[in-house]
């Protein structure tokens, strides 16, 4: 919802428009020219010798963070661009949201494939392997992020608006004193909830081989499997130790800190009696070079404001941006629309080779995985909205708690995996019930760090007022802390379930021993059709999943959007 809709009367909304028929052509045409490049890719690629040795984990691990830092550099990037213009350009809004359902319903490991061939195909095998790794990690990372800044973005209550209006903002003041603060303390959670599901997916990344094509790549994810295939118990450890020194640090020397520092931009009346805290930030506070750091940014800050204070004006309170139309971006657009239909044209040919049986396997392999996915986000919803509530609202647990939850975030599920399913195989119902767990493992801390969250950002008075009321445990639940998590839970969910519909290609479909373990769903369908090299299959049960996420999206969770943007604004 843009800020304009914010004021005006509210119109009636369709769950599906003209923009998501566009967008859904644009993905089905990108599809189908990767799997044509796939079809051109070298016969053969030899990947790098893993190493067990202990003294290349330094090496590997720094590689791995290195991934995972660009990842999350082009995710930041993406998300304030992308965020801003869906929150504030309401013709650009009917694209981008829709856009932005399919993106992160698109399952990226049964397209990991296919990027890596293309990429293979037009550039050298190890930079191939390293930006589809990128890209993989990318696409982890983001989505989360989008939908949290979107949502801080159409929640800034009115009389915020009101103000940065009356100070006569232009839209860099604004975004620099308003819509970054207020939006802090959710990107920052969600950022590292981006960092621990990115670990799930390097290891996938590091790991990928296809055929007799070999594109692993050096780092903790190709240790870990080399190690898990050699049975070297002795390495497993210390490459998990590793992994876990590793987020540990991160927790210390860059989350914890920026928690602290995001403190100053929380709205209440009433200081919070134990706000985050971090040693490390301390330390920084007081150095003297971070001090000439400080001066130095904010003589270069000034400069920044006054020349954009010279080309932007102030914004309106109701002001949308401009939609500008010119001839060459007419012709532009016209020529994208005209190859986006001729692709989507060559994608349905190469679809029409698909033969009914397997439609019909594609249908009923959806409602399996919808009934999976149900199971795992009702488990997910009942454990996640106590503790998070617990651990955002109690600094004391917190402390503790915070680095135990981003560890277990980050271990990789598919490490894990073999192990759990040696457990469930002997139990009835065997592989469902590994595939609900291993999905709910890799989806669950989405909605956890969104519920962590959404219980920080309650102001302090509100708490003291719901004290003063002498509310019950019951009521104050009622009145105050479920709603205020309401659209933190909407952004969790959404994630979660893209997430979790991702997970299933790995869960549904297991090699493990030299045997191959496969249950009906979607993913399994995606994972076999991976396995054999059937493209138009391929193709046909990944916009099959696509279709499905997006349905459910438009249909329950945006209309639930639209309540939280509507009733539950903090204000």
């Amino acid at each position: 919802m843009t800020i304009r809709k914010l004021f005006q009367q509210e119109q009636p909304r369709r769950a599906f428009g003209w923009g998501d028929v566009v967008v859904l052509l644009g993905i089905t045409a990108l599809l189908y020219i990767g799997v044509r490049l796939a079809l051109q890719a070298p016969e053969a690629v030899q990947g790098p010798d893993i190493s067990l040795s202990l003294h290349v984990l330094p090496w590997y691990a720094a590689l791995s963070v290195g991934r995972m830092a660009a990842a999350y550099i082009l995710s930041l990037v993406f998300t304030l661009v992308y965020g801003y213009i869906a929150a504030y350009n309401s013709r650009a809004e009917q694209v981008l949201m829709p856009l932005l359902d399919v993106l992160q319903s698109v399952p990226i490991l049964s397209f990991l494939p296919v990027v890596l061939l293309s990429l293979s195909a037009i550039l050298p095998d190890m930079i191939a392997a390293e930006l589809a790794a990128i890209v993989l990690i990318f696409t982890s990372q983001v989505w989360n992020m989008t939908f949290a800044w979107y949502q801080s973005l159409t929640t800034i209550s009115r009389d915020l608006h009101e103000a940065s209006a009356i100070f006569r903002f232009n839209r860099w003041l604004r975004l620099k004193w308003l819509e970054l603060p207020f939006a802090a303390g959710s990107l920052i959670w969600n950022s590292m909830m981006s960092w621990a599901g990115g670990w799930f997916f390097l290891m996938a990344a590091e790991i990928f081989t296809v055929g007799e094509r070999d594109f692993r790549l050096p780092g903790l994810g190709a240790y870990l499997q080399e190690a898990a295939n050699q049975g070297d118990l002795h390495a497993l450890a210390w490459a998990i130790v590793t992994l876990v020194l590793v987020v540990v640090l991160l927790d210390q020397l860059m989350w914890r800190p920026l928690l602290a520092w995001a403190e100053r931009f929380k709205l209440e009346m009433v200081e919070d009696e134990e706000p985050a805290t971090s040693w490390f930030y301390n330390l920084l506070d007081d150095s003297r070079l971070i001090e000439r750091l400080k001066q130095w940014s904010w003589r270069w800050s000034e400069r920044v404001d006054g020349w954009l204070g010279q080309r932007l004006g102030p914004v309106e309170l109701d002001a949308n941006m401009p939609a500008h139309r010119s001839l060459p971006f007419s012709i532009l657009g016209a020529l994208v629309i005209a190859s986006v239909v001729y692709l989507a044209y060559q994608a349905v040919i190469l679809l029409m080779a698909v033969p009914p049986a397997q439609w019909g396997l594609i249908g009923s392999g959806l409602l399996a995985t919808l009934l999976r996915v149900s199971v795992a986000l009702t488990v997910a919803l009942l454990w996640t909205i106590p503790v998070g509530v617990a651990i955002g609202a109690n600094r004391r647990l917190a402390r503790w708690l915070q680095p135990m939850v981003q560890i277990a975030a980050s271990v990789p599920a598919t490490a894990l995996f073999p192990a759990f399913l040696l457990v469930f195989l002997g139990l009835p119902g065997g592989l469902n019930l590994a595939a609900v767990i291993l999905m709910l493992a890799g989806t669950q801390w989405y909605l956890l760090f969104n519920v962590i969250a959404g219980a920080s950002a309650i102001p302090q008075d509100l708490k003291y007022t719901s004290a003063l009321l002498h509310l019950g445990r019951w009521e104050r639940w009622r009145v105050l802390i479920l709603p205020a998590l309401f659209p933190y839970l909407i952004t969790g969910a959404i994630t979660a379930g893209g997430g979790a519909w991702n997970a299933s290609i790995v869960a549904e479909h297991v090699e493990f021993g030299g045997d191959t373990f496969s249950i009906r769903g979607i993913g399994s369908v995606i994972a076999g059709a991976t396995a054999s090299g059937d493209y138009p299959l391929l193709l046909a049960a990944t916009l099959g999943m696509i279709v499905a996420v997006v349905a459910i999206n438009r249909l329950v969770w945006r209309r639930l959007y639209l309540l939280a943007e509507k009733r539950y604004r903090m204000e």
